[in-house]
């Protein structure tokens, strides 16, 4: 993996607490709408996170494919990926 590690890996850390937190919050009947917005906000930083790793893979996997002439499996990944992205 070519993203930056302890940027994705804090970003994660904070999603893995913030799911923790909801969690707490179910278990406590906590008002639906304040877990929706805390869902929300999970998803976004899970989001950013898969943006940087993308963001990664075409500065590094892509722009190395390209450089050899072998881009194009490389690219109908990315499309793939931004395709999932689209529907998320």
């Amino acid at each position: 993996m070519r993203a930056d590690k302890q940027k994705v890996g804090r970003l994660l850390k904070i999603a893995r607490g913030q799911i923790d937190g909801i969690l707490k919050m179910i278990e406590d009947d906590a008002y639906c709408m304040d877990i929706s917005n805390q869902l929300m906000a999970t998803a976004s930083i899970l989001r950013k996170a898969n943006r940087e790793v993308v963001r990664a893979h075409m500065a590094g996997c892509l722009i190395e494919a390209a450089e050899s002439g072998n881009a194009d499996e490389k690219l109908d990944e990315l499309m793939a990926i931004i395709e999932k992205m689209e529907k998320g």
